[in-house]
């Protein structure tokens, strides 16, 4: 591997040892990791390669896709325009989007999109990753289609879906596709490197993902046989991975439940907005009772996606996962964050005002808790 690079106060060399022994005990190929506290950045690191050829160093700037973990700034997008009185997150969607009235719909409050519980997890008719590149046609189908199970009652992990859902309100209330408002909102501002897709400008920059081992036949065939048709519906249509990400067409689109692409620096800076109840540094982004509200949890309960891949029941909030006594975001169970498809991960302690950033580009097999992240997130807690 090439040199850790970067920097990591004295106070978190735990963080950097671990990082370290993520390259030579658990397969690291490239990856970056970022920790602030309380607005200031104290753990900067990365090192590694950017491609499965291992001709480019990973490097300060390197971006690369991290999946769900785009699912935090897209929450964030919905939050800021609650705080400021133009979104009811207790309002039906159809207020704000009437065609989605559809299908029995009426009903689905905006608070169900952000917490995985619109029972809209996955689409019923296939529909391929060509089409889902097209918003207008993603969103008509998702308007006019028929809950998987009552919404408001349990939880059921939108992973593709979300984005489209949340993004579409997003949309009807500011004008604007997610992306775009992020930038004009936050991330330009606070100058964040951090994007929904990637402009073909910066594809220089990006790190070529690469997919985990893949399984045998036999061993396939029994993992989807264990799949629910709800669980097929939203990890399975379409079938997605580091082939797909790769390309152009999934760089260029809007993805907002998927393809944001960033730094460990940026994620750790939009999640720190969270660890900082709304404000990053001296800047305010969100009131402190809007930073709160992403914590609110809507009950605990087997998911109706990914509860196989749990042990004991989880909690959503209103766009991020709690901590919960997983610990999946640390021992403070009111710690949130979230993990992306492969291993990256968004983490915020409001009460410590810590957050992390973790992304990389060999994707782990783990739903979620990929043990690389799992080691940066002990060893973040064993420092402070």
């Amino acid at each position: 591997m090439s040199q850790v690079q970067g920097r990591c106060e004295t106070r978190f060399e735990a963080v950097r040892a671990a990082f370290e022994e993520n390259f030579r005990e658990r397969d690291e190929l490239g990856a970056a990791v970022a920790v602030t506290v309380d607005g200031e950045t104290v753990v900067d690191l990365w090192g590694g390669w950017a491609d499965s050829a291992r001709t480019r160093a990973w490097e300060r700037d390197t971006l690369v896709n991290v999946w769900s973990t785009t699912k935090g700034p897209t929450a964030l997008c919905a939050h800021i325009l609650a705080d400021r009185g133009l979104l009811d997150l207790d309002a039906p969607v159809a207020t704000y989007w009437p065609e989605f009235a559809a299908a029995g719909k009426e009903s689905v409050l905006v608070r169900h999109l952000l917490s995985h519980r619109a029972g809209l997890a996955g689409l019923r008719e296939p529909h391929s990753l060509e089409q889902s590149l097209d918003w207008e046609l993603t969103t008509k189908r998702l308007a006019a289609t028929e809950p998987w199970w009552e919404p408001g009652t349990a939880s059921g992990y939108h992973a593709f879906t979300y984005g489209f859902l949340v993004g579409e309100v997003v949309r009807r209330v500011s004008g604007l596709l997610p992306g775009a408002f992020l930038e004009r909102e936050v991330t330009g501002p606070l100058g964040i490197d951090f994007t929904i897709g990637l402009p073909e400008k910066e594809a220089g920059r990006a790190a070529e993902l690469v997919h985990p081992p893949a399984a045998s036949s036999s061993e396939q065939a029994a993992i989807f046989s264990q799949l629910t048709p709800v669980a097929l519906a939203a990890l399975a249509n379409p079938l997605l991975g580091a082939a797909e990400a790769n390309t152009a067409a999934w760089r260029a689109a809007e993805m907002p439940a998927a393809n944001g692409h960033g730094t460990a620096r940026a994620v750790a800076a939009l999640y720190g907005i969270f660890a900082g109840r709304g404000s990053y540094g001296s800047q305010r982004v969100l009131s402190a009772e809007a930073a709160e509200r992403v914590r609110e949890g809507q009950g605990a309960c087997r998911d109706l996606v990914l509860g196989a891949g749990f042990e004991s029941e989880t909690e959503i909030g209103l766009g991020l996962w709690l901590s919960g006594p997983g610990r999946s975001y640390g021992p403070n169970p009111r710690a949130v964050g979230h993990d992306g498809f492969g291993g990256s991960c968004g983490l915020a302690d409001p009460e410590t005002g810590v957050s992390l950033g973790y992304v990389m580009n060999r994707m782990g097999p783990h739903i979620a808790d990929d043990p690389r992240k799992m080691a940066l997130v002990d060893a973040l807690y064993t420092a402070l």
